[in-house]
């Protein structure tokens, strides 16, 4: 992928296939694939049902295929190091505080426009500098590297730290068990 052409489709086994190229339909994927209630398969269903429009017209042995197109647009055609990397953000956790930042880069409401396309969307995204996000993202990489944090980080962390702390999301196990114990308070 080049990334001064903004994809709207992705050759896979020589075919071409539409895809859902919305910072929407990118930040769904993401959300699915962090959902510790789905194993891998699960995950690269969706991947497939939410990024390819016409999903079920790709034949079953291009499938991995399209899951590595599929990373490689939400990965705006960069590969990766292969190297494992500490998860700073979460992209629903954090859209409170993401929103707005890519707001003022864009110019605009971004919700308003759920059209826009990933790449647009992620580089507006990059653009982000110093502020409430790149603050909170400071934290999290020095935290996860453990790294001493300065006398301001840890006032501000004390402060924030619902905001900071990605909690992993609930399995229904754990949301079972929690409702069985509070049937005995």
């Amino acid at each position: 992928m080049i990334c001064y052409d903004l994809p709207h489709s992705v050759i896979i086994g020589g075919v071409e296939y539409k895809i859902r190229y919305s910072w929407r339909a990118v930040i769904d994927i993401l959300a699915a694939c962090a959902d510790p209630e789905l194993d891998e398969q699960c995950k690269a269903m969706c991947m497939l049902q939410i990024f390819y429009p016409d999903w079920d017209t790709i034949p079953g042995e291009y499938w991995p295929e399209a899951c590595e197109k599929a990373c490689d647009f939400i990965d705006c055609g960069q590969k990766d190091d292969g190297k494992p990397k500490t998860k700073i953000i979460d992209w629903e956790h954090d859209a409170p505080i993401i929103i707005p930042e890519v707001n003022k880069i864009a110019g605009f409401e971004v919700r308003t426009n759920p059209d826009i396309h990933w790449w647009t969307f992620f580089g507006w995204f990059m653009g982000i500098g110093d502020g409430l996000l790149a603050s909170v993202l400071h934290i999290r990489s020095k935290k996860a590297q453990n790294k001493k944090l300065e006398d301001w980080e840890r006032d501000f962390y004390k402060a924030n730290a619902a905001l900071i702390d990605i909690k992993a999301p609930e399995t229904e196990e754990v949301k079972r068990e929690k409702e069985s114990i509070m049937k005995y308070l």
